[in-house]
């Protein structure tokens, strides 16, 4: 049954990109195959030793509770990522192993159909585009995959990720209508050929759910077929694992009802100008109980923001969305009960080429955890605290609420629950008023003891904490804590904790635990114990307390640095690490085949490697990256003493605390050479009168599928002569009477809040003016007209990328490029041609693609590529100025020597005037990784992601500049570092071809014979 409205929680603002969806049920424990499931919930093996893993069967299935993988819970703590916003296949094994050491382990990645399918039954799996590939790396660093392959995904991305040539099928997408499915379930068949054989279910992969469409509302009964035809056809391709979806409850009974539902929640929305301004703290205790079959699941909760043309920046953004916002508000939804938890962005990544909808600009850095550079934040730095507290607490995968008394301090909120099995309890205590910044303290009344593990006697049935004269429970404003209590783990009791819990693992005999606070906090920490066990403060100050009523050891400290406490019990020993929040998030723990190991103080450790016991000598093999020169310390079973980083053996002492202690070198100095040898030329001969379109299709079309065409004949929208991506230019050859006023033209270059879109026109080579969007009249002076000849207009449409596809109403489908064009004072007829991206539907370029090039004469002329002569080229330098109005080109060669063994993220940076008119496309050999819009903004800088950029020889950056008015030119660009790290990771240069390749010759070449022919529809 439908969760009734009452229940629902309140949407953000219905113009948003993202809503909260909704709910439903699986109720089928599935037969898998061969995958071994311990490699992927918790051991992070070699490679090699995954190969090597003998097939065996496992389960899933679930309950109200959690997800279960061979019927053992797991708390599913996940993050979104996109491969096709990150064009190096190199670097996605660098975003999955900081995934799975930031305590991930799952991520979701959409799959975008735009992004394989440049027309009607054409699909590429090959290169950038290799979803084995990406499977398999994300598999290989131990992360489980939610599948997400629409056929819609919104994202931000083109179209939201429909492929344009499905502008021309007459049927409404995202409906039954005939044309429309045959077009989605070419789709599928390929992508879901891919997905079925790395499934759980069949022993080849770790794809564990599978969603069906994306943020679909349509409750209709055609709504209702379009979902279930979808999901028979995922089960006719061999899709095994559970179907989800995202949907707010629209599909959670009755025709086309989904197995797991969930909610999306952007709860501070995007509005990243006001990154001070929280909202209201919706509860989901209702959704959570309303739920008996499935677990509380957030296909989508917001990790980030997206930022628009003209926006604030995402430094803004990162600090709406940082590390206060996700503790309070991702603690929150686990006090609601959920177990399923996907952050949308983990790693956002860039907007190369044309893939962005007209909303957003190159960077889709969307404040994530890790940043479009591939850098750790202090928000990946508060999402690992809880990764790992997620990952090693087992008894929050399975929790009721429970009444917990309220705190002394009315300003502040105590949500409890417990485990029904073992009675492990969780208390999270924030603000009543999640936005408070107010500093308040408190005390609070535990229901402890349930669980009675110890010999000692009945505890009172309220214990007040924490009990040290004179200390209380501190909440800052926007802050949250999760206090553990009556945990069990390894040998040991928790009685409870004041102090953040982050994780803890057992070696042998020994457990070690690492718990947090902030800076200057007190805290205070029970155990209990059967006797009076041995106290060794090894360093740090801790007060201890030994009531043997009780049997109740107490420690009482300060969060400040590291402190280390020895607990020795009969024969078990706990090793208790305290810290403040900086000190614990320099913390990694990794599983080997031997089980976990601890790592204190790189920049970020990726694997461990630990051959099983009675191997001799026996060595941690890791591998990571240090921004400095790093102390490194290392907890191991007693039986290893020695380790080796990145292949090579350091040498360590063995500490008190028993662990390994070395140091580790950071990355040399790196310099970058200065842009200074620049070659310039003009590149818009279309303008002239004299220029030769003889061989450009004519834009005469009379009919059109599109429901959104205006009615005006002929048809200008560049759409249906099959140029779908990038710039656009328009010819318009008339007879002139003489009599000719002006023209008023109406274009769509797809502009969304506000004027970044852009269209450009010239009569006879006379400059006339530019507009954002919609319709303007252009006058002409009677002087430029050609009586009784020929005359042309040219025009330059820019395309912003096409609308998504969020409401279902088939708006991705709304006209680009020109949409009529009407002469005053006159009216001869105006016949058009039409000129886009070389190749147009069959991309010139098969590696990168048909998104990575539009239509300006220099990239149909490989002006953009590596290789092309440009000798004969004027000498410019930067910054440079124009009056004139048109496009120009500029290119330079340079070598990077970045030292090997360091990974280096390299961006380019424009600075100049916003005054200053002018929009400019960047290629780094030959791939398109920025659009600049000058007086716009407010992207300055652009990744030039390592693969394409090559850091050890030579590279070629070209600059399209479209000087849109009279005040044009470039600024000032130079390269910039954007970190620097001596790095275990490894980076192969993308095959991509030259100029020599594309272009069997430059005479052939410089002929212009490169157009595409119109596509027959």
């Amino acid at each position: 049954m439908q969760i009734p409205t009452s229940t629902t929680p309140p949407r953000v603002d219905p113009a948003s990109r993202k809503r909260r969806l909704g709910l439903r049920h699986w109720g089928v424990c599935m037969l898998l195959a061969s995958l071994s499931a311990s490699a992927l919930a918790g051991a992070s093996s070699s490679a090699a030793a995954q190969d090597h893993e003998p097939a065996r069967r496992h389960t899933i299935s679930y309950d109200r509770y959690s997800l279960k993988i061979d019927g053992r819970r797991i708390y599913v703590w996940s993050g979104s990522f996109h491969y096709w916003r990150l064009p190096s296949p190199s670097l996605w094994t660098d975003v999955f192993q900081k995934m799975k050491a930031a305590g991930y382990n799952t991520v979701e990645i959409y799959f975008n159909w735009a992004y394989h399918s440049p027309r009607k039954g054409r699909y590429d799996f090959s290169g950038i585009r290799d979803v084995d590939r990406v499977l398999d790396d994300a598999q290989k660093a131990g992360l489980y995959v939610i599948a997400r392959p629409g056929p819609y995904i919104n994202a931000e991305t083109d179209a939201g990720g429909f492929p344009d040539w499905l502008i021309a099928v007459k049927g409404r997408a995202r409906s039954p209508a005939p044309d429309y499915t045959a077009a989605y379930k070419e789709w599928l068949t390929r992508i879901d050929r891919i997905l079925a054989r790395h499934q759980l279910t069949n022993g080849t992969g770790s794809v564990i759910l599978y969603q069906v469409e994306n943020e679909f509302y349509d409750n209709s009964p055609a709504g209702r077929r379009y979902m279930r035809d979808i999901e028979q056809k995922a089960r006719a391709d061999g899709i095994t694992v559970p179907l989800v979806g995202n949907h707010n409850g629209s599909f959670e009974h009755g025709v086309g009802a989904i197995d797991i539902p969930g909610y999306d929640d952007y709860p501070l929305g995007f509005d990243c100008s006001r990154p001070q301004q929280w909202s209201e703290l919706y509860d989901y205790t209702r959704e959570r109980r309303a739920l008996t079959h499935a677990p509380l699941f957030f296909p989508e909760y917001q990790g980030g923001s997206f930022d628009p043309w003209g926006g604030p920046g995402y430094a803004k953004c990162r600090q709406l969305t940082g590390p206060a916002f996700e503790r309070v508000y991702y603690e929150a939804m686990m006090a609601s009960g959920s177990t399923m938890q996907n952050f949308y962005m983990t790693y956002g990544g860039i907007n190369w080429g044309w893939l962005a909808s007209p909303g957003v600009y190159t960077s889709y850095d969307y404040a994530a955890p890790i940043d479009a550079a591939r850098r750790l934040t202090a928000k990946y730095d508060q999402q690992k605290l809880l990764g790992y507290f997620t990952r090693a607490v087992q008894p929050l995968t399975q929790t009721d609420r429970m009444a917990a008394k309220s705190p002394d301090n009315p300003a502040l909120r105590l949500d409890a629950r417990i485990n029904p099995v073992d009675d492990t309890q969780f208390y999270i205590l924030r603000h009543a008023d999640a936005s408070s910044t107010a500093a308040d303290s408190t005390h609070l009344w535990l229901d402890l003891g349930r669980g009675d593990r110890s010999s000692a006697a009945a505890l009172d049935r309220y214990t007040r904490i924490p009990q040290q004269a004179g200390t209380a429970l501190r909440i800052d404003g926007r802050d949250s804590k999760i206090l553990l209590a009556d945990y069990h783990f390894g040998g040991q009791n928790l009685l409870y904790s004041t102090s953040d819990w982050m994780t803890n693992l057992s070696q042998g005999k020994r457990d070690i635990a690492v718990i947090y606070g902030r800076r200057g906090e007190d805290g205070e920490t029970v155990f209990t114990y059967r006797a009076k066990p041995s106290v060794q403060v090894l360093s740090g100050k801790v007060v201890t307390a030994w009531d043997a009523t009780r049997g109740q050891l107490r420690l009482n400290y300060t969060h400040e640095g590291l402190t280390r406490v020895l607990i020795q019990s009969g024969q078990h020993s706990l090793l208790l690490l305290i810290g403040d929040d900086q000190t614990a998030e320099r913390f990694w723990k990794l599983d080997t085949q031997s089980g976990a190991v601890l790592v204190r103080g790189p920049y970020l450790v990726r694997t461990a490697s630990l051959a099983a016991a009675p191997a001799v000598p026996r060595t941690i093999e890791l591998t990571g990256d240090t921004d400095k020169a790093t102390t490194v310390e290392v907890f191991a079973p007693a039986d290893v003493h020695e380790f080796t980083w990145n292949g090579h053996p350091v040498h360590a002492e063995t500490t008190p605390s028993g662990s390994l202690l070395g140091q580790l070198d950071g990355p040399q100095p790196v310099t970058l050479p200065q842009l200074t040898d620049w070659k310039y030329q003009p590149g818009a001969p279309e303008i002239q009168p004299s220029f030769d379109d003889s061989h450009w299709p004519a834009a005469n079309r009379k009919s059109s599928n599109n429901p959104n065409w205006n009615g005006h004949l002929p048809i200008l929208n560049s759409d249906d002569y099959g140029f779908h991506h990038g710039n656009v230019w328009y010819r318009g050859h008339f007879t002139a009477t003489g009599r000719e006023q002006g023209v008023i033209l109406a274009a769509s270059p797809g502009t969304h809040q506000g004027n970044h879109g852009r269209f450009t026109v010239w009569l006879n080579g006379r400059y006339l003016g530019d507009y954002p969007s919609g319709a303007s009249y252009f006058g002409f002076d009677p002087a430029d007209l050609k009586v009784g000849k020929d005359n042309v207009l040219s025009v330059l449409v820019g395309n912003m990328g096409h609308n998504q596809d969020g409401s279902g109403d088939d708006l991705f489908k709304q006209p680009r490029g020109l949409e009529s064009a009407t002469l005053l004072g006159a009216s001869p007829t105006i016949k058009w041609k039409i000129q886009g991206d070389r190749g147009g539907e069959v991309p010139a370029d098969p590696v990168r693609g048909p998104m990575n090039n539009g239509g300006l004469y220099g990239e149909r002329m490989g002006w953009s590529l590596p290789g092309y002569p440009d000798q004969g080229w004027t000498a410019a330098t930067m910054p440079r100025t124009t009056s004139t109005p048109g496009v120009d080109w500029y290119r330079i060669t340079f070598t990077l020597d970045v030292p090997v063994g360091q990974d280096v993220p390299i961006g380019l940076k424009i600075s100049d005037d916003p005054s200053r008119h002018y929009r400019a496309l960047i290629f780094i050999n030959g791939w398109q990784v920025g659009r600049y819009i000058n007086a716009t903004g407010p992207q300055r800088v652009f990744n030039l992601p390592a693969g394409l950029l090559n850091p050890h020889g030579r590279n070629t950056i070209a600059i399209a500049d479209w000087n849109t008015g009279t005040r044009g030119g470039l600024g000032k660009v130079s390269l910039v570092t954007l970190g620097n790290y001596r790095s275990a990771l490894h980076v192969r240069l993308v095959p991509a071809p030259g100029y020599r390749e594309l272009f069997a010759s430059p005479a052939g070449a410089a002929s212009g014979k490169t157009s595409a022919h119109p596509p027959k529809h």
